[in-house]
């Protein structure tokens, strides 16, 4: 096979967020100076698939067999992500580039010793099930660097929404909240960091009380009322008080973290979720606020994408504690909410084919600059 390298072309991003909700697919077309967006879908992740992930991010002791069915079956659903956008777009394996494979966060450990993160994900089955160069493992070599291995969608956010008079933040709202904060030309680095949980809590709340895996638009939040008793303790919690570089998961917000802190305290179920809905917003206005100077945060604005761009009850809570910092529809700089993270990592393998880092050592906090993922060739 030749040298990819220098070539411009399809790339195909697929990611699975913490939500679980579902496999992203992203096509877009690559090249030196321009990246643009093509088509995007998603399927729904199986209801049997969802559970055996949730089992294995929940689980110390995971099985070989349990990680091999998984993972096999994650790949194929991936598979048919790709099949998809490919004939909806009149295109065969043959023109695409490379896939760029996220894999699904089992667990997330970069300041364990040893560091480590493992995305379950098999890209040799990927490339056998699509006929498709793939680019896969991305995060590890930046926790070989000395880095977190995240947030790794900044280098992209750099990319498309870097402004020469205005800062941007691009906010990411999927299971966990990830800021990027993007100053213009010469007042100061890129920097971005994971500013704790956004749907993940949200999400469990409303299924264990309501039986559905998300509160659509905030609207149960919105009956109920903040307690600031369990509010102040939430936040108490000391990642909120790290400086970055940082980044969390499952493994650290989870229902039983939630447990442990509503122990003492009684509050009514809805009560809870308007609370968990206040504890994002605040974290990442305050996280927000931290980054970027007074003299410039009127000429700020923060860029919602994700599934929890759709929240309306939560946008409304980061407007008012956001302000004068103004909120910017992504659609208005010319990229969907819902399809950013595919896009990223789509873009990520086209930059893996050029040899060009992926990484922002400034956000990670990785040595330097990394190539990051590894290819995966087709047989053909």
């Amino acid at each position: 096979m030749t040298n990819p390298a220098g070539l411009d072309g399809y790339c195909i991003g697929l990611m699975s967020g913490t939500s679980l909700d579902g496999i992203d697919a992203a096509l877009l077309w690559c090249q030196q100076d321009s990246i643009r967006f093509v088509d995007a879908l998603a399927l729904p992740m199986p209801p049997g698939l969802r559970t055996a992930l949730l089992e294995l991010c929940d689980t110390k002791q995971p099985s070989f067999i349990e990680l091999a069915q998984a993972e096999h079956a994650f790949c194929t659903v991936q598979a048919e992500a790709v099949t998809q956008i490919l004939r909806r777009n009149a295109l065969q394996h043959t023109d695409i580039l490379a896939l760029g494979s996220h894999g699904q966060t089992i667990e997330h450990q970069p300041e364990a010793e040893p560091p480590f993160t493992y995305q379950l994900d098999n890209p040799h089955l990927l490339s056998e099930l699509t006929g498709c160069r793939t680019v896969s493992d991305f995060r590890r070599r930046d926790v070989a660097a000395g880095g977190q291995g995240a947030p790794l969608a900044p280098a992209f956010h750099r990319a498309v929404f870097s402004d020469e008079n205005r800062w941007r933040v691009a906010l990411n709202l999927g299971g966990f909240a990830n800021i990027t904060v993007l100053p213009p030309p010469g007042e100061g680095p890129v920097r971005g960091f994971d500013t704790g949980p956004a749907n993940v809590l949200m999400d469990a709340w409303h299924h264990r009380h309501r039986q559905h895996p998300f509160d659509e638009h905030g609207q149960w939040a919105r009956t109920g009322n903040i307690d600031d008793a369990l509010l102040t303790t939430l936040m108490s919690d000391p990642f909120f008080k790290r400086r970055p570089p940082k980044s969390t998961g499952r493994e650290y917000f989870n229902q039983n973290w939630l447990d442990t802190h509503l122990k003492p305290f009684s509050v009514a179920p809805n009560d809870v979720q308007a609370t968990l809905l206040e504890l994002t917003a605040r974290t990442i206005a305050e996280a927000i606020y931290d980054q970027i100077p007074a003299h410039a945060q009127p000429r700020a604005s923060v860029i919602p994408c994700g599934g929890g761009a759709h929240n309306t009850f939560l946008l409304n809570r980061l407007a008012a504690h956001l302000d004068p910092i103004e909120l910017c529809e992504c659609e208005t700089l010319g990229w969907s909410p819902d399809w950013l993270e595919a896009c990223a990592f789509a873009w990520l393998a086209w930059q893996r084919l050029n040899h060009r880092p992926g990484n922002l050592p400034e956000v990670t906090g990785a040595k330097g600059p990394r190539v990051l993922g590894t290819v995966t060739a087709p047989q053909f």
